[in-house]
């Protein structure tokens, strides 16, 4: 781990996030390196730390592998010949003159084959078979181990017991890749970390790649003196040498500097990887230098490994647990949602899975301009302004997800106490529509070694600011949200997709047999009617040709019969016309053209004359714009219009008739009022239909077909129809003709 600076060196983080660390052209002083050309397996450069092997065994810079260090490696040649891009292989323990034998260990990077040699450690104890039974014993207690925190313990206690450092931690990395230490095994010689958090900066990116890459590092002593990489002339000013896979590469002098703060003159690491990620660190500390021995740090090697495929199996584990649990909400809402043709009603109905599926404590369901709220959640108001936020969002996957709302949305800090946590799938590509969790704040304090809001170039490192625990209150934030209750929101949105599209494809199914039964309907209906005008015509002229013949000598009960059989044909034969007119309506090739409204209602007006013979109406037809329409149409639409206000208008004093107009932004807007009879709204929707009446025959004459006809042909036009009205005071029957283009005629 790195953290902030001390003394005149002004070294600094950002500087160990910047600093080469792959190519430090040194190594640490326990051994030698060789760099040698792959295939020719000549040394190009090579870092020895006793400057006597070079004076017993001649200086290997420039020679070749075979003779080089007294011909120790020549047996090596097809091994390393062999070596495949990215491999390290264990050469063994090879005699080096009389400095013992050294563990060796050959990479390949490029064109170069790194091999480094570990000089043996004083003391150290036999191999790693005698290792074993500590391995089989931690073996044994992590299959006991019911949750990765018990694993962390376990680990932290064999490694530990392995290595003989002072104190061993469990570092784990949050999604931030902040490190908190989970599990510690320590004697008093240092201090506890346990539950101190670490800042991202801590541990640089390109560092958490190269503890990615290698599983183990070591660094015996923090004051040592680095050994340089010499290189033949031929490659000086060729790019420095990768020495990344390398156990004696040479490590920050940043590093080294907050390794003397901690206060620990030696550090060990062992990664713990689950599914190929970092998932944290088994880290070692000692107050003291300390080298640990090749087979020791391959016994650790090999504990971090079975605890990294431990902690996957638990996380994996717990994971197919919760999915399965969510899966089975899931089915309860999905079989609510397929039985009703209204999906925010039946999610509703099942507040507590639409709840559980997301483990949230609140839902608002938005679709369409409604919202519907369950659980505790901001006020509607609230919500909806939420919603334009999140439109207005770069939403990736039609998910969007955040614990820390309030620090996203200044306006979320209103309701952070509810919804410091929002979890949203968009449902709909045209509307802004929304399923969206809430979870609440969840006010917690956390320990940080060090303070973290304070700039590092400002703070120095120091063991008393950098690693003494602070605390921090951690407000607007809730529980964070895991790949479980994205995933599980995601199939919902899914799920509700596939209903809608489904319920709109049966729909669509249904509009398309009702518009092929309409056609057969109009069809039927203006044959029919066509059929039937020439018997009607009959009927009425023959009944007045026998009335003209034969009256004298009909008695009253036989005129009175004739006269019924007269009106009721003149009647039947209204309506048959009325039905071919209707039927026409939606037959008939519309012609538009730009016309004068104002003129076509005061004609219409002129020819109802007759209609009102003998009454005083009060007329009022204001100037009316220009529009373009069918003239034959529009003029069966005023005529309409003006013979009902005519009619309805009939036991009214002082009847008025005004004609006006209106404008928004699409349309033009007409209308016609009067002050007679009037209607009961509650039965507007009728007004518009065929053969709907809202007054007896006998009361006021009529079909009920002819504001049908009004809507079908505005309908045509691509306009709309209503009407208002209160019984005793009169109607006003609206219309509306849309603008040519966006342009107003």
């Amino acid at each position: 781990m790195s953290s902030r600076n001390s003394g005149a060196s002004a070294l600094d983080l950002s500087s160990c996030a910047r600093e080469p660390i792959r190519t430090p052209g040194a190594i640490q002083p326990y051994g030698l390196i060789l760099v040698l050309d792959h295939p020719t397996l000549t040394v190009n450069a090579r870092a020895v730390a006793r400057p006597e092997l070079i004076e017993t065994l001649g200086d290997p810079l420039g020679q070749s592998l075979d003779t080089v260090l007294g011909g120790t490696l020549a047996h090596c040649r097809p091994l390393l010949v062999a070596l495949e891009q990215g491999a390290s292989h264990f050469l063994g323990a090879l005699p080096v003159g009389m400095a013992g034998h050294h563990p060796t260990v050959a990479h390949r990077i490029g064109d170069d084959v790194i091999i480094e040699l570990e000089a043996p450690v004083p003391g150290e104890p036999g191999s790693l078979e005698d290792l074993y039974p500590s391995i089989r014993r931690f073996m044994a207690a992590i299959e006991r181990a019911p949750t990765t925190q018990a694993l962390s313990e376990i680990a932290a206690v064999h490694i530990r017991e392995l290595t003989g450092f002072d104190r061993t931690m469990i570092y784990q990395f949050d999604p931030d890749w902040n490190g908190a230490v989970v599990a510690e095994d320590r004697n008093s010689v240092l201090p506890s970390y346990l539950d101190l958090r670490f800042p991202e900066s801590n541990i640089p990116a390109q560092a958490r790649e190269l503890y990615r890459q290698n599983r183990i590092r070591l660094i015996a002593d923090s004051h040592y003196t680095p050994v340089p990489l010499v290189r033949v002339p031929a490659i000086a000013e060729a790019p420095p040498t990768d020495l990344g896979p390398a156990m004696l590469r040479s490590v920050s002098p940043v590093h080294l500097q907050y390794m003397r703060n901690m206060g620990t003159g030696a550090s060990m690491s062992v990664s713990v990887l689950c599914e190929g990620e970092l998932w944290g660190l088994i880290s070692c500390h000692n107050r003291r230098a300390r080298r640990v021995p090749y087979h020791v740090r391959t016994a650790c090697e090999f504990i971090g490994q079975i605890l990294s495929l431990q902690i996957s199996l638990k996380q994996r584990a717990v994971q197919v647990e919760e999915r399965i649990a969510r899966r089975a909400i899931q089915v309860r809402l999905l079989g609510r949602m397929a039985g009703d043709t209204d999906f925010m009603a039946a999610l509703g109905r099942d507040q507590r899975s639409l709840l559980a599926l997301t483990q949230s404590a609140g839902a608002a369901i938005v679709h369409r301009g409604e919202c519907i709220l369950h659980g505790d959640c901001p006020s509607q108001r609230q919500v909806m302004q939420l919603v334009q936020w999140l439109t207005a969002q770069p939403i990736e996957g039609d998910i969007f997800c955040t614990d820390t709302l309030p620090q996203q949305w200044k306006h979320a800090e209103a309701f952070a106490g509810v919804a410091s946590g929002v979890l949203a799938i968009s449902i709909s590509q045209i509307h802004d529509s929304f399923v969206i969790w809430f979870r609440p704040e969840v006010v917690r304090t956390v320990r940080w070694g060090g303070d973290p809001r304070k700039e590092e170039s400002e703070q120095p490192l120091s063991p008393r600011t950098s690693f003494e625990g602070w605390k921090q209150t951690v407000r607007e934030q809730s529980l964070p949200w895991n790949e479980v209750d994205r995933d599980a929101a995601l199939e919902l949105r899914t799920a509700i997709v596939d209903i809608v599209l489904r319920k709109a494809e049966e729909m669509a199914a249904l509009n398309e047999q009702l518009l092929r039964s309409n056609k057969e309907l109009e069809a039927f209906s203006y044959s029919v009617s066509h059929d039937l005008r020439a018997p009607f015509r009959h009927i009425v002229g023959y009944s007045e040709l026998l009335w003209s013949s034969a009256g004298e000598r009909l008695n009253d009960s036989e005129k009175r019969f004739l006269e019924t059989i007269v009106e009721s044909a003149k009647s039947a034969g209204t309506l048959v016309d009325d039905l071919l007119s209707f039927s026409q309506m939606g037959r008939s090739t519309m012609g538009q053209i730009a016309m004068d409204m104002t003129a076509l209602a005061d004609d219409v007006r002129h020819k109802l004359d007759m209609e009102y013979t003998g009454r005083a109406i009060a007329w009022e037809i204001r100037t009316l714009p220009r529009v373009l329409a069918d003239p034959g149409m529009l003029r069966l639409v005023w005529q309409n219009l003006l013979s009902n206000a005519i009619k309805f208008t009939r036991d009214t004093p002082e009847p008025r008739i005004e004609v006006g107009h209106q404008r928004n932004d699409t349309e033009d807007i007409f209308f016609v009022k009067d002050n007679g009879c009037g209607f009961d709204m509650r039965y507007v929707d009728k007004l518009f239909g065929v053969f709907q009446r809202l007054h007896h025959v006998d009361e006021y004459e009529g079909t009920g077909i002819g504001l049908a006809n009004v809507h079908r042909i505005i309908t045509r036009h691509g306009g709309r129809t209503w009407a208002e009205g209160q019984v005793g005071a009169g109607a006003t029957f609206y219309f509306t003709i849309p603008f040519a283009d966006g342009d107003h005629l």
